[in-house]
């Protein structure tokens, strides 16, 4: 898929995607009915993708809860005021279909990748913690967590464009920023060190790959188009284009490409 960049672009990619989500749940209808029922009520009278991701991250974190309603609104209301909310998810849906071969299209990314669910679920929060209603996003960090198995801190600054593998395990902490075009696999940590306060997280950089079970920790940086090998640990800085890998992590390769885009895992 193409990757956008300009709002107007992102708008018109936004209906692209709406519309083949929906024709493709009309295909279900009589070769898979459970299927075409459970993604039809899942929407329900949603009319456009930002309703759509409305009703989604709705269905998966609160359906069961009392008073539904009242989330429900939470949530879309951040969504409609915030429009780069969704201009964001259409990128990472395209990121997902781009760089997973298991993935199938992106109805599949939309309802049943759970790295996907938590990323938009992170970015609603976000906005709720920037706004300084800190115990609503603690709510919907949370229920992402207890539901997705991803626990991001809603302070966190993630950018657009970014491919969470299977996400479970995932931990991501408060003044960690993540950059775009970044792919980060299962079980990874970007954490403090102990118990200092301030910027005591990762920054990691743009077309960055981080494999499963990497553990990043302190205020450090991951250059651009970096990797990190499955496993390691991570204490120091990792230069641009560089491969580290180990316990604790040391370069042992030099790329030439941001492989967070390219997806070439160690």
């Amino acid at each position: 898929m193409e990757k956008v960049s300009f709002r107007s672009d992102l708008g018109v990619r936004q209906e692209e995607i709406w519309s083949q989500i929906n024709a493709d749940i009309d295909s279900l209808r009589f070769s898979e009915p459970a299927v075409h029922t459970y993604l039809s009520s899942t929407l329900n009278l949603a009319s456009d993708f930002q309703s759509g991701l409305a009703a989604l991250l709705f269905r998966m974190l609160f359906q069961n809860e009392p008073g539904g309603q009242i989330y429900f609104d939470m949530i879309d209301r951040i969504i409609a005021q915030y429009p780069h909310i969704c201009d964001a998810a259409a990128t990472d849906l395209d990121a997902f279909c781009e760089r997973d071969p298991a993935t199938k299209g992106a109805l599949q990314v939309f309802f049943f990748s759970k790295g996907f669910a938590a990323l938009q679920a992170h970015r609603v929060a976000h906005i709720l913690w920037m706004r300084d209603e800190r115990l609503s996003a603690h709510l919907l960090q949370i229920k992402t967590s207890l539901t997705c198995a991803v626990d991001i801190h809603p302070a966190a600054r993630l950018g657009r464009g970014i491919f969470l593998d299977h996400a479970t395990g995932l931990v991501i902490g408060e003044t960690t920023v993540v950059e775009d075009d970044v792919s980060i696999f299962h079980d990874v940590t970007l954490g403090g060190t102990g118990k200092q306060r301030g910027d005591r997280h990762p920054n990691i950089r743009k077309g960055a790959l981080l494999c499963a079970g990497a553990k990043i920790l302190g205020s450090i940086e991951v250059g651009e188009g970096a990797k990190v090998g499955a496993g390691s640990v991570v204490l120091c800085d990792v230069p641009p284009h560089v491969t580290v890998a180990g316990v604790p992590a040391k370069r042992v390769n030099f790329l030439r490409c941001n492989v967070g885009l390219k997806m070439d895992r160690l």
